[in-house]
């Protein structure tokens, strides 16, 4: 990492540099720390992605904003002296208090004496925040080689932001990539996250074999910082690619696991919920799809469905449909089949978890999902012995199927039917 310039250099007359720009979450992530020899020790170890055990009082409206407390933080701001554009600390606190309290008026003001103040690196600073809180069209360019490190890093970022609000792929994983090569030299930590954007963008634009490698990049470069809920977003990100791969190259199956396993190592359903509950959801379905050719294999559907159930506390219909159709799904499924001694009543439990489902999948607006529910839904009726009921989804399923050329489907639904009515027509010979 970069030397602490805490005096104020040529070309940054305001910053000491490097500052921890984008290494923590919003809005401590825009904050500027400001020269003063007090401060180094503490933005240094931020810059770094470390947060110190103790802040300086100085720095206790940063500490607050770093535990989402704004109204903290922006009580705790240093108050601005009438000479703001004269001392030289102001107008970086200005732009602080830009971050926690938006204002279209200020930013002007802002913006007018960051021009008239002659620093390049603080002057684009201003511009990519009017940018990020939406007073400006589009970001500044980088300027200047004066605008250097994580401040070029940030204005790159914020291209990136514009290049994919336009649909231009391409233009944004260059951007980023540029970002994380000029935050790299000063803040590894900076650079990690950009490269975790960096991966993502990448697996949007179709580059999966690139956003593989990407994704372990930025992990080494997050490794060792107090960032687990962005190394945790990065494994599950990482895992559900290699997922997704290993339908073509099985042993990808394992490190998807792994990643899964990493991220619930670094946080739990109270400091990330939704994190949390995705990688759950994930290695519950990972587990599933995985085969069986060992007895002892089956303890693994035992953890997938306590995957699952641990995801549900956190998806809910209203808020995660998508998530939580899919999840519920997999659990009632992973129930049918699950060894157990009691497997009348997982099968019972599933029927219930498809019925749930089906409240949520109506005809008209999902009608081939809703028939794989019915048909899932009929064939577990079929196990609990419900025979009626299960020709009746199983017929509905049918129909939905042949009504839009699922022909292979309504072929697999049609052979359960013919079982069933075997299997009845014995029951009547029987009786």
């Amino acid at each position: 990492m970069a030397t602490s310039d805490s005096a104020i250099v040529p070309g940054n007359r305001l910053l000491a540099r490097p500052q921890p720009l984008g290494v923590f979450g919003l809005p401590a992530g825009y904050l500027l720390i400001p020269a003063d020899p007090a401060f180094d020790e503490t933005r240094l170890a931020l810059v770094a992605g470390r947060r110190p055990a103790v802040f300086p009082a100085g720095l206790a409206w940063y500490e607050r904003a770093l535990d989402g407390d704004l109204d903290g933080a922006l009580a705790g701001l240093p108050s601005p002296s009438p000479s703001a554009a004269a001392d030289g600390a102001d107008p970086l606190m200005a732009a602080n208090r830009m971050v926690l309290d938006p204002s279209p008026d200020a930013f002007l003001q802002l913006r007018a004496d960051a021009a008239s103040l002659g620093d390049p690196a603080f002057a684009v600073h201003v511009d990519t925040l009017g940018f990020i809180l939406g007073l400006l069209p589009e970001p500044p360019d980088r300027g200047s080689e004066a605008v250097d490190g994580e401040m070029a890093a940030m204005v790159l970022a914020a291209r990136a932001v514009l290049a994919l609000e336009r649909r231009d792929r391409a233009t944004a994983v260059d951007s980023l990539e540029a970002a994380a090569q000029a935050a790299h030299p000063v803040s590894p930590a900076l650079a990690g996250q950009l490269m975790g954007q960096l991966a993502n963008a990448q697996l949007d634009d179709g580059g999966a074999d690139r956003a593989a490698v990407t994704f372990e990049a930025a992990l080494d470069l997050l490794a060792g910082t107090d960032l687990p809920v962005s190394r945790a977003e990065l494994h599950v990100a990482a895992g559900a690619l290699f997922q997704e791969r290993s339908e073509a190259a099985p042993r990808l199956m394992a490190q998807a696991i792994d990643h899964y396993h990493q991220a619930m190592a670094l946080v739990d359903a109270d400091t990330a919920p939704e994190t949390f509950a995705v990688a759950n959801a994930n290695l519950g379905l990972a587990y599933l799809m995985m085969p069986m050719n060992e007895a002892s294999d089956q303890l693994r559907m035992g953890v997938a469905v306590q995957s699952m159930r641990e995801a549900l506390k956190y998806f809910t219909a209203e808020a995660h449909p998508e998530r939580w159709s899919s999840t519920q799904l997999n659990l009632a499924n992973a129930l049918v089949y699950l060894p157990s001694k009691h497997q009348a009543d997982n099968i019972a439990e599933a029927v219930g978890l498809y019925q749930e489902v089906l409240e949520q999948r109506d005809a008209e607006r999902d009608p081939l999902g809703r028939a794989r529910v019915l048909a899932n839904q009929g064939n577990a009726l079929a196990h609990l012995g419900h025979l009626d009921d299960a020709r009746s989804r199983l017929q509905e399923a049918r129909s939905l199927f042949v009504a839009y050329d699922e022909h292979d489907a309504a072929h697999t639904v049609a052979s359960l039917l013919d079982d069933l009515a075997r299997h009845q027509a014995g029951l009547a010979r029987d009786a």
